[in-house]
């Protein structure tokens, strides 16, 4: 048994049954993919006589490994993302173990949300709003949400391999995103492939709020969040419940922007 202390309340962790909200990157199968991008692939390594496969002979198997985390799955991703500086999530990443709130949330149409974004909104825009998240959040514990997972609705299995490029998905609203800053948001999750627009002219301003980059900048300022990251194209089954969790965001110690990353949340209970 495993007790966690936040803010003088202890609770008890359910070590015993993660819940991982990580899409699995099949090399061989179904996949999601964002912005057409070519998919994500293994192959075994040859030299000479050797081969990195047993089925072909091989005593063991080693593969090369080729994708795009930003695009070929479940990636977190730090400021480094949009700075001409080069600056790693590896590095970014310091938190081990996030105490966080799942909720879910319906988009709205854009043109008709009252609320803005940095570019013309088409008119099957779909908005993830301020309005919405904060009527989620009313009556969420304050404690809770230095980590925020988000899960669109309708949710089904499709998202595990879905190809986001034809039709635009719902991305956050400028205030969304600025309220979530406000609220002191450190790590946000969401199973969509961007928090802003997947084709946005560039702009990526929800990623700059977010990490609080002058929009347009590419430069980090004495304000910007650092140790913020965004964690997208995640997959929440329906049989996780909205509520507290404590969140192990776990990635790979890539020296990049950007990392293949495995989310786990563990559901407490306060003794």
């Amino acid at each position: 048994m495993m007790i966690f202390t936040i803010n003088n309340q202890n609770y008890e962790i359910n070590e015993k049954e993660p819940l991982n909200i990580a899409i699995p990157l099949d090399f061989s199968g179904a996949q999601p993919n964002a912005y057409g991008v070519e998919r994500a692939g293994s192959t075994p390594c040859e030299a000479g006589e050797l081969v990195g496969d047993t089925r072909r002979g091989g005593s063991c198997n080693f593969e090369q490994i080729r994708f795009i985390p930003h695009c070929n799955g479940t990636h977190t991703e730090c400021v480094g993302h949009i700075t001409t500086k080069r600056i790693s999530v590896h590095e970014c990443l310091r938190d081990a173990f996030i105490p966080a709130t799942l909720i879910s949330v319906e988009s709205e149409n854009a043109v008709e949300s009252n609320e803005s974004y940095a570019v013309e909104f088409d008119k099957s825009d779909k908005l993830i709003t301020k309005r919405v998240i904060e009527k989620s959040l009313e009556n969420s514990d304050a404690n809770f949400r230095r980590g925020l997972i988000i899960r669109t609705l309708p949710n089904d299995e499709s998202k595990l391999s879905r190809t986001y490029s034809d039709e635009i998905p719902p991305f956050f609203s400028l205030e969304a995103m600025q309220f979530m800053q406000d609220l002191q948001v450190k790590h946000l999750l969401a199973d969509l492939p961007s928090i802003d627009r997947i084709f946005d002219e560039g702009k990526l301003s929800n990623h700059r709020i977010f990490w609080n980059i002058a929009q347009e900048s590419f430069e980090t300022n004495a304000e910007t969040k650092i140790h913020n990251t965004i964690t997208e194209l995640i997959y929440v089954p329906d049989e996780i419940s909205d509520g507290n969790y404590l969140l192990n965001l776990q990635i790979a110690p890539f020296a990049s922007d950007a990392s293949p990353s495995r989310p786990i949340l563990y559901e407490m209970i306060k003794t």
